[in-house]
């Protein structure tokens, strides 16, 4: 299964904090980003077939905006469909927080009584691995077991004792979800979030369907890469969705549709230290101190010719998400998010140069 994603809350703005695009050895100022010409033009130099933007204003999505081709010859538009990458997190995090506030889900119960997962049934630490460390990154997976020199899962620290980003922390949960429930994640998903919230284009699992309207994933050179069309649903990575979908269950957050407010405020509470002011909470990293008393919530996702990235900010009620099928999607983040988001995009940026 192809299937690279990392931890990069982090969106290499390393790779995209210069103004400047030297080509040929002379330097080129960037495009104003104020229409879709310039954006055109920007995506063109930086080798980006397909960008998606969805922007939160008032706590409504006021912007949606879809450029260049999902691939060769095919034009991209609203019905363009994502592959989201490790953004996909957020979503299974909201549907397993609205079965907690349904009271049909214990953030702290241990996991093991609804599944353990053979590879680990004899370290005792799994008896003590509970959702909340899943959703902070705090289980001591690895990211994924076959990254490990065993090409097994194993616990390489305590749970609960620090960060370390883990997708296989996601796919245990999955397990223990499906098992208590009797429904698979595509099925809960869909009764907890996609239909509650029309979200009509989205899904865990790859079908046909979607050929048409996919954004075939590019790399730096801007080929058309292959990508794993996944019949069960993976909890941390893979998800197809339109712009409008997910910027509606950007809103859907932003509204704490789901959640009771003691319960929202968990969420948005930082549970571990990842670097000065930037934490994680309960699937959601969390940037702090932007001015004004506000805070940003975050997610991205990197796979094979993917690159995502959302950012939620509840004070004034914005939000922005930027999808693109390309390695080198971050290479345009700098820009959009400072035009959009102020001098906030400025302390994110700020925030991610610091080591």
């Amino acid at each position: 299964m192809i299937n690279t994603s990392k931890f990069k809350y982090v969106f290499l703005l390393l790779l995209s904090v210069l103004t400047v695009r030297i080509c040929s050895g002379q330097v080129m100022p960037t495009p104003e980003l104020n229409d879709a010409e310039n954006i055109e033009a920007l995506m063109k130099t930086r080798n980006i077939p397909a960008l998606g933007i969805g922007f939160i204003r008032d706590g409504q999505l006021q912007e949606i905006k879809v450029y260049g081709e999902q691939k060769k010859g095919y034009p991209a538009s609203d019905t363009t469909l994502f592959n989201v990458a490790s953004i996909t997190k957020t979503v299974t995090a909201m549907m397993t927080l609205r079965l907690v506030n349904l009271g049909k889900w214990d953030l702290d119960e241990p996991v093991y009584h609804y599944w353990i997962d053979p590879e680990v049934q004899d370290d005792p630490r799994s008896r003590k691995l509970t959702t909340r460390h899943i959703l902070t990154h705090q289980t001591g997976f690895p990211n994924w077991r076959w990254q490990t020199n065993s090409k097994k899962l194993v616990f390489e620290f305590d749970p609960g004792t620090r960060f370390q980003y883990s997708g296989e922390g996601f796919e245990y949960l999955r397990h223990a979800l499906e098992i208590k429930f009797h429904r698979s994640l595509e099925q809960l998903a869909d009764s907890l979030i996609f239909t509650p919230l029309h979200m009509q284009h989205t899904s865990y699992v790859w079908n046909e369907q979607m050929v048409s309207h996919f954004a075939y994933p590019h790399n730096a050179r801007g080929e058309e890469l292959d990508f794993y069309k996944n019949a069960l649903p993976n909890a941390a990575d893979m998800l197809r969705t339109t712009v409008a979908d997910y910027g509606m269950f950007m809103v859907a957050v932003l509204k704490q549709d789901g959640l009771s407010k003691q319960l929202f405020e968990q969420m948005v509470t930082p549970q571990v230290k990842m670097k000065e002011n930037k934490y994680m909470g309960l699937g959601w990293a969390i940037y702090t101190n932007l001015g004004n008393g506000e805070y940003a919530l975050s997610h991205s996702g990197i796979d094979p010719g993917v690159n995502t990235i959302a950012f939620i900010l509840p004070k004034s009620k914005r939000g922005l998400l930027i999808f693109t099928n390309s390695d080198n999607g971050p290479l345009i983040y700098t820009e959009l998010v400072k035009q959009y988001l102020k001098e906030q995009g400025q302390a994110i940026s700020d925030c991610e140069m610091k080591k």
